[in-house]
């Protein structure tokens, strides 16, 4: 995920983003984290030091407001934030030890839980939440707690979420005669070739959907999370290979690709697309018509304000499951206490407050327009509830949304997916089910790599 918290956008290449995480891997597991202590007393004055990733100037701000809250509530404990920080740079300092390594942490990197569950270096929260009588399953959705959470061992939490959408042009959809957004994927296709346009040379003026995952958010794992996808079965072994979905995804994708006119010529068009967070994003100049994209674009949308109107909607499902529409793919920033830490007791009532108290939950997701992380500030009449926002309130409390499962080398069989992704959609794997299998076996050497 990017280090800013607009965030997630834009993502940068998947290659990049694993290879930091197999570092982070090789960091984590010969750690051997310094021993903490739980045994303060949080009502004495101290100082704490909170490391985190955003950077821009709004959700710099935002962060330095909700901590102006939380000194109002704790005013014994002082909070001292340092913020652009990496994964590898936080793991760095908790395997290295000394004074001068964090309390508190928070990570954009969903899938790099299980890394900071299994060693040791992250905090279990259990018992943190027991002495303050909070029940996890009553506080945060189901989904957002998977991803928190690795082997039993709680040792992060939800602070605020990322849900994924279907952005579309409303004035293309109005003029090539489509009523509605797509619900199944046949649906998604047919709308995607009609409003697909071409000049008179036959290039391509728009197309109704760029399918290939090199663009802007258009990685495997989040278009495949439409189809409720297994990735590992109960003794940790990839599955892909077994059941329907990877083959149904990918042929799904394959065929889409062919009926807008092949790899080819859709990949030549993607390349004069300008960046995804600039003014030439090809969906606001109108090269694309639909697209998959987080919750925060809408405020890009709004601050630009494209020459035409827009609107929000789930991404579609297959078509064998049209009664789970409104699902999507979730993810989001986690926050936890280092074991290094000394001041564990103080150090949770910062986790507590950000990551828990209502009006803070609903006041930082308002500053930053992302989604809530908690049901009550899901459901709180403060939050913003604009239309194209509403839909991700509803995304992320669909019961059918999916979040990446956490495994012990973060997100190593993300990277497999996407290169079998791209090797998949430029035509050079003939035989899926072959290839699948493949696939699993290099998803297992790499988890069998990462244990031993």
């Amino acid at each position: 995920m990017p280090r800013t918290r607009r965030h997630r956008a834009p993502a940068p290449p998947v290659r990049l983003l694993m290879t930091a995480g197999l570092l982070l891997a090789g960091l984590m597991g010969c750690a051997n984290p310094g021993t903490g202590s739980a045994t303060d007393d949080p009502t004495r004055p101290v100082t704490l030091k909170f490391w985190h990733g955003w950077s821009e100037k709004k959700e710099v701000q935002a962060i330095e407001d909700s901590l102006d809250r939380f000194r109002k509530l704790h005013p014994n404990i002082r909070v001292k934030a340092t913020g652009n920080v990496t994964d590898a740079t936080v793991n760095q300092a908790l395997r290295a030890g000394g004074g001068g390594t964090p309390d508190v942490v928070s990570s954009f990197t969903t899938y790099n839980v299980g890394q900071y569950c299994s060693s040791g270096m992250w905090a279990d929260l259990d018992p943190f939440l027991k002495k303050s009588g909070m029940d996890k399953h009553a506080v945060f959705p189901k989904t957002l707690l998977d991803y928190t959470r690795y082997e039993g061992r709680q040792c992060a939490l939800p602070l605020l979420a990322d849900a994924y959408g279907l952005y579309y042009n409303k004035d293309a959809f109005e003029e090539a005669g489509i009523t509605r957004p797509p619900v199944t994927m046949s649906e998604f296709q047919r709308a995607a070739v009609k409003l697909t346009e071409r000049n008179a040379s036959g290039s391509y003026k728009r197309v109704g959907y760029m399918p290939n995952f090199r663009f802007y958010q258009n990685s495997a794992d989040r278009l495949f999370a439409q189809w409720d996808p297994a990735y590992f079965d109960e003794k940790g072994k990839s599955r892909l290979s077994r059941g329907t979905a990877a083959k149904d995804f990918f042929t799904t994708q394959r065929k889409l690709i062919t009926a807008l006119g092949g790899y080819g010529p859709l990949e030549t068009f993607r390349t004069t697309f300008g960046d995804e967070m600039s003014s030439q994003n090809a969906f606001l100049t109108g090269k694309v018509a639909m697209h998959m994209d987080g919750e925060w674009r809408g405020l890009m949308l709004n601050d630009r304000r494209p020459s035409f109107r827009w609107a929000t909607a789930p991404m579609p499902v297959p078509d064998d499951q049209r009664e789970k529409y409104g699902r999507g793919y979730l993810t989001g920033t986690v926050a936890g206490i280092a074991h290094s830490s000394k001041h564990q007791n103080a150090a949770w009532e910062l986790v507590k407050f950000l990551t828990a108290d209502t009006d803070q939950v609903v006041a930082f997701a308002n500053a930053i327009h992302n989604v809530p992380s908690t049901k009550a500030a899901l459901a709180s009449p403060k939050l913003d509830r604009d239309p194209a926002f509403r839909t991700f309130l509803d995304i992320a409390q669909n019961a059918h949304s999916v979040s990446m499962p956490p495994s012990v080398n973060g997100g190593q069989y993300i990277l497999s997916l996407q290169d079998f992704g791209y090797d998949s959609e430029a035509g050079r794997v003939r035989d899926l089910d072959k290839g699948l299998r493949r696939l699993d076996r290099r998803i297992d050497d790499d988890t069998l790599q990462s244990r031993n």
